[in-house]
């Protein structure tokens, strides 16, 4: 299913396979003392109440209303077949794109995109804190329940960026990510029924 996302990693391990031997060790060592480091982090930024008014309301995000999804017009849909933007930018495309994905059981990518674009819209460091904590927990920290296939560059910049949380944290896993659905799952969106039946 994501075979676009394991020969970029396979292409990645082989380029670097030398350098992964050599400090195999140092570098499982050092990946578990970041992730044990992001969580203390996190904990710690999560006992610190913004201002008063947190300390009486719990952190629990209203959901935002789906917005009013209108079938788009044919030339709208044919942009997407060039543009994965284009495409995530509109309610019926990203709706479409994300049927698609879960028929195939691969839309840990597109919602690993969405969680990093709600991400940057938090204003709260308390939130944030609580928001990049539920992310890695979920996307990236190994054996994750959605996680993503990330390079081994990607990742370790991203647990730093971790350990002190801020709106451009998970920016380049994200860009990876992005690029990854750009390169494999757009193409196959395109040649599914899910789209075929929208350029009728």
């Amino acid at each position: 299913v994501c075979s676009g996302n394991i020969s970029q990693g396979s292409l990645i391990v082989r380029m670097h396979s030398a350098h992964w031997h050599i400090h195999d060790k140092e570098k499982k060592s050092h990946l578990m003392f970041l992730a044990k480091e992001i969580k203390i982090k996190l904990g710690i930024l999560l006992q610190k109440p913004d201002s008063a008014g947190d300390l009486v309301i719990p952190y629990n995000e209203k959901p935002e209303k789906p917005a009013k999804t209108q079938r788009p017009s044919l030339d709208e849909a044919l942009q997407w077949r060039d543009s994965l933007d284009k495409l995530l930018q509109n309610n019926y495309g990203l709706a479409s794109f994300k049927s698609f994905l879960k028929s195939e059981f691969s839309e840990e990518n597109l919602e690993f995109w969405i969680a990093c674009e709600d991400y940057k819209k938090i204003k709260s460091p308390t939130k944030m804190a609580e928001k990049a904590k539920q992310i890695y927990e979920e996307f990236i920290q190994t054996e994750a329940p959605k996680e993503v296939n990330i390079d081994h560059f990607t990742k370790d910049i991203t647990m730093k960026n971790l350990v002190e949380p801020s709106l451009s944290s998970f920016d380049m896993a994200q860009k990876r990510i992005h690029s990854l659905m750009e390169k494999d799952s757009l193409p196959r969106f395109v040649r599914s029924e899910f789209y075929q039946e929208l350029i009728k």
